[in-house]
């Protein structure tokens, strides 16, 4: 059973009694929210369901969605139709930064009703990701701009850069390297990174996106932490969102760094790719 089908169960119940408000903190750990988090979350409750008189489970559960909605920050991507739009995707390997990168081009394609947009191939380290960016480029009939395995990062994003100005793109996403060996080289790299989009765009608009797997649970609070420290983040794609993700995570990356989550990634198609929405997150979350 997953974790939205436990709480669908819990709610299910017909007393809201002490026992059940232990099993839904002990529910909301399990659904990477966090333990402190959860227990102030199930205090919060039982004064919130006392001082309103509510008895019944699914009141509680919508007592429960209103504590949790000012954690369920949403920030909307703006692309800026008269200037180039550089967007950055930043997070550790596997988490689906690739994929991220090729959804994100193709919807902001749409939303921009314009094929202007280039993808940077920024990892450098692994050669399969290179050619994964190529193969989705061929796909979308977007240009890459792709240099060879172990070639400077900042190098590729340089004339990234010099392309989008050339052809006048509106948008260009750069995917990043997730494999730095020490959290100064990574600060190191972005803060290279950083200075040359100051150099080469300096009137972009200019985003730093992480993305975290759905289903990694509390270490993504961790990358958080590190690349938010590397670089100030404008906000958090959610890739793997499915079935198996419990999602609780990206309240607690309200809570604790105050970022707000911009998309979640569904499945494994272009479209499955879409702008976060709070109360729908907390209604599928919650069953409501």
């Amino acid at each position: 059973m997953g974790f939205a089908d436990k709480l669908k169960a819990l709610f299910r119940r017909s007393t809201l009694d002490d026992e059940a408000y232990e099993d839904l903190a002990d529910l909301l750990v399990e659904g990477d929210i966090g333990a402190a988090f959860a227990y102030e979350l199930v205090e919060s409750l039982k004064k919130k369901c006392r001082q309103e008189k509510i008895s019944d489970m699914d009141g509680a559960r919508r007592a429960l969605k209103s504590l949790l909605l000012p954690y369920a920050r949403s920030k909307q991507l703006e692309l800026n139709e008269g200037k180039l739009n550089i967007v950055m995707l930043l997070g550790v390997n596997g988490v689906g930064k690739t994929t991220s990168c090729a959804k994100l081009a193709y919807w902001a394609s749409k939303q921009l009703h314009s094929n202007k947009v280039i993808l940077a191939a920024g990892d450098t380290f692994r050669a399969a990701a290179v050619d994964q960016l190529k193969i989705h480029g061929q796909r979308l009939g977007i240009r890459v701009v792709a240099q060879g395995q172990g070639a400077d990062a900042a190098a590729v994003l340089w004339d990234s850069i010099e392309a989008a100005n050339a052809d006048g793109a509106h948008l260009l996403v750069v995917d990043t390297a997730g494999r730095m060996h020490t959290r100064q080289d990574l600060i190191k790299e972005l803060e290279k990174m950083n200075r040359i989009v100051a150099q080469k765009a300096p009137e972009a608009c200019y985003s730093k996106i992480l993305v975290l797997d759905g289903t990694t649970g509390q270490n993504g609070m961790r990358q958080a932490e590190i690349f938010n420290t590397a670089v100030s983040l404008d906000g958090v794609i959610l890739s793997k969102y499915d079935s198996t993700a419990k999602g609780g995570m990206i309240l607690s990356l309200a809570k604790e760094y105050n970022l707000a989550t911009m998309f979640l990634g569904t499945g494994e198609g272009y479209d499955d790719f879409e702008v976060f929405s709070p109360s729908k997150f907390l209604d599928e979350l919650l069953g409501i």
